[in-house]
């Protein structure tokens, strides 16, 4: 195992320094008590199997990233096949989850039908399910890409597959076309033979949700992170992604921020009412006592927490 979690030092400049910004936003990335440093992996997690060298702010910033502009600023999302009500997450929410994670305005594109596209597709070998090529959809999306997309994601409750010598993937996406492809299937526990629990649709929503945000952060250019538990964390399997938290450590905030320029506080509070409609009870407590943090005008000096 070659991966060394970061020092509390290591994490603070991969911040970067913070006196030059405004009030509130110098609050919004001291991670006080918050935020947990990245401890060691376990056996057969993302940083055992694959090295990542983290990504800084400066770093970041030296990526050229991929930001929106005045002309494209909006993110669609494209739906490839069904979203058969309670069997899936819902639209809705996923637009409006996206909204107030980027602070950008999104939209839902007509749905195209798997059977009527000239998408190819297959039956996989292993579980006899149908998978989708997301080599013809990211073609397809940047093809129709509209000209004030920031991005493109197709979503979808079909598998996918990236090349006929590999089983399947979770979903694929090309950053600097702007386009991306993702499956939610495998987090529907019928899809291994499990019954369906009775929150069973508030999972399949946090699941979705998780994936959905991490994935559109790469488009921006956030690279996985290795300095916070954050959702923007690698995930080699399931639990590993359903331990990740929902939310943006202060490394990961900055560099969007940076892109977007968003308000923090009036985030943070968008985030606090989608949690709520959404039933995240621990999440929507978290960015509450957050909020208190960055509105607190006596100061203290950060905590930081390791796991």
């Amino acid at each position: 195992m070659n991966f060394k979690p970061p020092t509390q030092q290591e994490a603070l400049q991969a911040i970067g320094k913070l006196n030059s910004l405004p009030r509130k936003l110098q609050r919004a990335l001291d991670p006080g008590n918050d935020f947990m440093l990245m401890g060691q992996p376990k056996d057969g997690d993302w940083l055992v199997e694959y090295k990542e060298a983290g990504q800084t702010l400066a770093e970041f910033k030296n990526s050229n990233p991929i930001k929106p502009n005045g002309v494209r600023n909006k993110i669609y999302l494209q739906p490839l096949g069904r979203f058969t009500e309670g069997q899936s997450p819902s639209l809705d929410m996923l637009k409006a989850y996206v909204e107030a994670f980027f602070a950008l305005e999104a939209n839902i594109l007509p749905a195209i039908a798997i059977g009527k596209s000239t998408l190819s597709h297959r039956r996989n070998p292993y579980t006899g399910n149908r998978q989708i090529s997301t080599r013809d959809i990211l073609i397809l999306l940047k093809r129709t890409r509209l000209p004030d997309a920031f991005c493109t994601l197709a979503i979808t409750m079909e598998d996918l597959y990236p090349h006929p010598y590999w089983n399947f993937v979770f979903g694929q996406a090309s950053l600097r076309d702007r386009v991306g492809v993702f499956s939610f299937a495998r987090y529907d526990p019928k899809f291994y033979g499990e019954d369906r629990t009775k929150d069973y649709q508030k999972l399949l929503l946090q699941r979705s949700c998780k994936v959905l945000v991490h994935e559109t952060g790469h488009i921006f250019t956030v690279a996985h992170c290795i300095f916070f538990k954050c959702v923007m964390n690698g995930s080699n399997h399931l639990q590993e992604s359903d331990a990740r938290p929902q939310f943006l450590c202060p490394v990961c905030l900055r560099k969007l921020q940076h892109c977007i320029g968003f308000d923090v506080v009036e985030r943070y509070r968008n985030l606090f009412h989608f949690y709520q409609q959404a039933g995240f009870d621990a999440e929507a407590k978290w960015v509450s006592k957050r909020l208190k943090w960055i509105l607190d005008k006596q100061h203290g000096r950060c905590v930081f927490l390791v796991g």
